[in-house]
């Protein structure tokens, strides 16, 4: 079951130009949304445990997305 209501993401995908968004691909498009965000947040964890903290900053995000 995914955590990202798939209704958002249709919304985000109509913002940014989709007309219509089936289901499957709505469902496709949470299932990578999350992996993504899942894999954004390990790496913004590393940064932050290697600045010695616990908690994750925006700097440490935006490291974690350049690379």
């Amino acid at each position: 079951m995914a955590d990202l209501p798939i209704a958002a993401v249709v919304r985000i995908a109509k913002k940014n130009g989709a007309e219509r968004v089936g289901s499957d691909a709505a469902e496709a498009i949470v299932q990578r949304a999350e992996k993504y965000i899942a894999t954004l947040t390990k790496e913004s964890n590393k940064l932050a445990a290697h600045a010695g903290r616990k908690t994750i900053k925006k700097e440490d995000v935006d490291l974690a997305a350049k690379s």
